[in-house]
């Protein structure tokens, strides 16, 4: 691609980008379906399918509308969920809690351990803080970045709507890690109860690094897709208790028809992670775009809205 064809292709994403903020700005204005209308039009590239949605970011989007099973609200509720997964395969597979506050000026910081992680129940990945040395944390900075975090909305920015009646709450956790001495992550698709592919998410505590996204079928091979994020230059190996995740995630996915089971292997040990209705709100591109269609092959639809 030559420089002036790479700058018009940047000038032009610059201008989708800008244009879909600022529809994020007065997302107020919108009802739901031509919200997402708008905002997948933009992100995606095409016109959003509704009556005979093909592709899993088009079924994504029919799901946030017509499957609003109030349950989910529990299941991404990053504090609630704890005891729904507690009794579905047992409290050892959940992390420990060790505070709970509905303001981040609240926190007590004398009483953390050395080592801890912060997290609003209310949002997405980027609202979550690892403290490894407490001697070195900036307690202004992150309780400035959590209480902007328990004002923001996964449902007025791209109509999430399990998200829309959390009680926004701040907890803290257990530091864990794992033998690379980060926190990989294990993220199953599950479709209708079963684990049809995953990826594992790794370098994401690595300064000036993208986190690294590395796609794998249900029999651990080598997916080739990206998907917001590149792959890793060595692929991750297979987790020791790989065939255990499968079936914990299948178990927690069960008679829900799309959810993504994240886990974690720490020390011969599985931990849950989260669980995510909309991987990327359904508005990220994969690269190449044909499993797009693949993933929504395995999305089959409920003839029965939940509204």
């Amino acid at each position: 691609m030559s420089k002036l064809s790479t700058a018009i292709t940047l000038f032009k994403d610059n201008k989708l980008t800008f244009i879909s903020a600022l529809i994020g700005k007065i997302s107020f204005l919108f009802p739901d379906k031509l919200y997402l209308q708008l905002q997948f039009r933009l992100r995606m590239g095409y016109r959003l399918n509704l009556k005979t949605p093909k592709s899993f970011s088009e079924k994504i989007q029919w799901l946030k509308l017509y499957n609003r099973n109030p349950l989910y609200t529990t299941l991404v509720d990053k504090y609630a969920v704890k005891k729904w997964v507690a009794d579905k395969i047992g409290e050892d597979h959940v992390i420990p809690t060790l505070g709970v506050w509905e303001n981040a000026d609240d926190i007590d910081f004398d009483k953390l351990p050395n080592q801890f992680v912060l997290k609003t129940t209310n949002g997405g990945g980027g609202d979550v803080i690892i403290c490894r040395d407490k001697s070195n944390f900036d307690k202004k900075k992150a309780i400035n970045h959590l209480n902007n975090g328990l004002k923001r909305s996964l449902y007025k920015e791209l109509r999430e709507w399990q998200y829309k009646h959390i009680p926004p709450r701040i907890i803290a956790e257990k530091y864990m890690e794992d033998e690379s001495g980060e926190l990989r992550d294990y993220k199953f698709f599950c479709f209708d109860g079963i684990v049809k592919a995953l990826f594992i998410a790794s370098d994401r505590l690595k300064v000036n690094e993208d986190t690294k996204f590395d796609f794998f079928d249900r029999n651990f091979n080598h997916l080739p897709i990206t998907n917001g994020h590149p792959n890793a230059k060595i692929q991750p190996q297979k987790p020791k208790m790989y065939e255990k995740m499968i079936s914990l995630a299948e178990k927690l996915s069960s008679g829900i028809p799309h959810v993504r089971v994240d886990l974690y292997e720490i020390d011969d040990k599985i931990y849950f992670g989260e669980m995510t209705f909309s991987h990327h709100s359904g508005m990220c591109p994969f690269c190449p775009i044909e499993w797009d269609y693949k993933f929504g092959e395995w999305l089959q639809l409920p003839s029965k809205r939940i509204q």
